[in-house]
């Protein structure tokens, strides 16, 4: 990744009938970055890779591709490819004959085209597989073949539209660590539309956070995780405890507050955000919430009762009831094998790191 800009998104809206689907929204990214569009469904995030596409275009605002506007372009004349959610192969054709198919219009002759296309099955490990027919691959296949059709065209920019939804879960993690490889491998941008939070934090260099047509953060993983803007970023990625809070109070970068059941906290703002202390959330990430063992200290120690359990492999996750807070927080426990389970009903003790709490706004 470099810091030249690759592409530039200016003030873009797009708007169906009176209806306004997207904006405005304004971001740039850079080239060789691996930049993903997170958010729940009808976010904005397909229309905004769309336009970015060609296969929309704005109602305003304008789009820039290394240097050059995009305006009036159609998908074929702008230096970018999509890889679809449905991946479209086409049965009745072998897998070299799918991913030549964007090459036909090129007239390369049949020397460079099947050099180009040998090149790109390689680049997706499917080397060797050309003869096959596209009805005989299995759904990993399928994705490869069509990252393999959009790579052999050569483009700036790789758009991808929720291209791993269809894979079972096993394999949609194989092809994640595979997909963020290729990606480093070959150096190009690359643009990801997801609804699966751990999908953009595992994968991206960057992501942005979308909800109601407009960017409501963008940073990257760690950032948007441990420091979100707002109560929306953080409840959407990740789990997030939101606390009861009393007599919430800011002078310049620090703040305190009365959290009932955990005592005051103090701290600073994250990276001087203002917050407008009426509109003040805080919150803390399960895991950042400790059990105090017998025979352990710690400070601060905070009793709850355990009301349930979740026994997942790795970790259980337990919800405890805190005296004077309005609901019960999540705590994740890395399992230590061996080792008897916390009861329901059990008391129990936590503690925190001093700086384990965000504000936020919300």
């Amino acid at each position: 990744m470099t810091n030249e800009t690759m592409i530039g998104i200016t003030d873009v809206e797009k708007h169906y009938g009176s209806f306004r689907a997207l904006g405005p929204v304004s971001a740039e990214i850079a080239a060789g970055e691996f930049f993903s569009l997170l958010g729940p469904s009808g976010c904005g995030k397909t229309t905004l890779l769309r336009l970015i596409g060609g296969f929309d275009d704005p109602t305003s605002g304008a789009i820039m591709i290394s240097g050059m506007s995009m305006a009036g372009l159609p998908p074929n004349k702008r230096p970018t490819n999509m890889v679809f959610q449905s991946y479209a192969i086409f049965p009745h054709l072998n897998v070299a004959e799918n991913v030549a198919y964007g090459l036909k219009r090129m007239r390369l002759g049949r020397e460079e085209e099947s050099r180009r296309v040998d090149a790109a099955l390689a680049q997706v490990e499917l080397t060797g597989l050309g003869p096959r027919m596209g009805d005989q691959l299995s759904g990993g296949q399928r994705q490869r073949v069509a990252l393999a059709r959009a790579l052999v065209m050569r483009p700036k920019v790789l758009l991808l539209d929720e291209p791993l939804s269809a894979l079972d879960k096993k394999l949609r993690e194989q092809m994640q660590v595979e997909l963020r490889h290729l990606q480093r491998q070959i150096g190009i941008t690359f643009v990801l539309v997801t609804h699966d939070q751990y999908e953009a934090l595992g994968m991206s260099d960057r992501i942005a956070v979308m909800f109601a047509g407009r960017i409501a953060q963008i940073a990257s993983p760690r950032e948007i995780y441990q420091n979100p803007a707002s109560r929306q970023v953080a409840d959407f990625l990740g789990g997030m405890n939101f606390m009861t809070c009393r007599d919430f109070r800011t002078q310049g970068a620090e703040y305190s507050a009365l959290l009932p059941g955990l005592g005051t906290i103090a701290g600073k703002l994250d990276n001087g955000r203002g917050i407008d202390p009426d509109n003040a959330t805080i919150g803390i990430r399960p895991e950042r919430l400790r059990i105090v063992w017998d025979g352990e200290t710690a400070d601060p120690k905070i009793v709850g009762k355990v009301i349930d359990r979740h026994y997942y492999g790795e970790i259980t996750n337990l919800l405890v009831s805190i005296e004077g807070q309005e609901n019960p927080v999540s705590v994740v426990e890395t399992n230590d094998f061996g080792a008897d389970d916390i009861p329901v009903g059990s008391s129990i003790t936590l503690t925190h790191d001093r700086d384990a709490f965000v504000v936020m706004e919300g």
